[in-house]
């Protein structure tokens, strides 16, 4: 995993955050995932005119909207022309990542304790396993690249921050794809670099204004991806579904078939 193929994944959208290709990644047996097949990003409701047409010259056609129903009428997503667009929230309704929660919700819930944070991510991380709204949205959008059968046609997925529904449902589709688990723990870790611009201002306003020591750090406990988090995840489908293929089979409805058919368009 080189710095310069990193970088080259790191898409320059004007109005977007965390955006980035999971092309090029290569499996344990010997494949490569495709370019312009796979987008993952942050919210697109700052989109420019400029932004929507670079995402449909890249190809874009569907647009997998992973938020809540009250994310999604605070900050509408600006769909390119001719994408599909498909809403399967992973929870049913609040943002239990926080990632769009308000100034005063945030103040009130995380400015004592300096581990709040990091616990509530943790139980974010469980949820996004375990709950019966979580695992239909990953079918849901198993079943949408299953239908992404042309050519440097990219399906498009994401949440408000792009870093915790979104990477889990990364670590699905690359896990199906048979890329190598350390590969996609790096590819989840990558969030803490592509937004650590968004992560630095958030917290040093944070301080600026006066909040506690312990709310910037829950900040940026929140704000941030952490291997804990990851592996929360991990061990819960380990323990409980019998480890990932069987979560993907048994949990997902994802068959032998539509594996092959995924490999199939998925991989070079």
């Amino acid at each position: 995993m080189t710095e310069l193929m990193d970088n080259d994944r790191i898409l320059d959208v004007q109005g977007g955050v965390n955006f980035r290709e999971l092309g090029g990644y290569a499996t344990v047996d010997g494949h490569t995932v495709k370019w312009h097949k796979l987008l993952r990003t942050a919210g697109l409701a700052n989109l420019t005119p400029s932004d929507l047409q670079r995402l449909t010259d890249y190809g874009v056609k569907t647009d997998v909207d992973f938020r809540s129903r009250d994310e999604q009428k605070q900050a509408p997503d600006k769909v390119p022309a001719g994408v599909t667009y498909q809403f399967t929230p992973v929870f049913p309704a609040d943002d239990e990542t926080d990632a769009s929660a308000s100034q005063v919700q945030l103040e009130e819930r995380f400015s004592a304790d300096n581990q709040a944070g990091y616990r509530h991510m943790l139980n974010v991380y469980e949820q996004m396993v375990t709950l019966p709204s979580a695992q239909q949205a990953y079918h849901n959008f198993l079943a949408e690249l299953l239908k992404n059968d042309g050519d440097s046609q990219s399906v498009l997925f994401h949440c408000t921050a792009g870093k915790d529904r979104t990477g889990l449902a990364a670590f699905f589709v690359l896990s199906a794809l048979g890329v190598d688990p350390q590969t996609i723990r790096h590819d989840y870790l990558m969030t803490n670099q592509t937004s650590a611009k968004h992560i630095n201002e958030t917290t040093t306003a944070a301080a600026a204004r006066g909040e506690t020591a312990a709310f910037v750090t829950n900040i940026r406990a929140l704000y941030t991806v952490n291997n804990d988090y990851f592996d929360t995840a991990m061990r819960l489908i380990n323990t409980q579904y019998g480890g990932t293929l069987d979560y993907l089979h048994d949990v997902l409805g994802l068959s032998r078939g539509d594996l092959q058919t995924l490999k199939q368009l998925y991989l070079d």
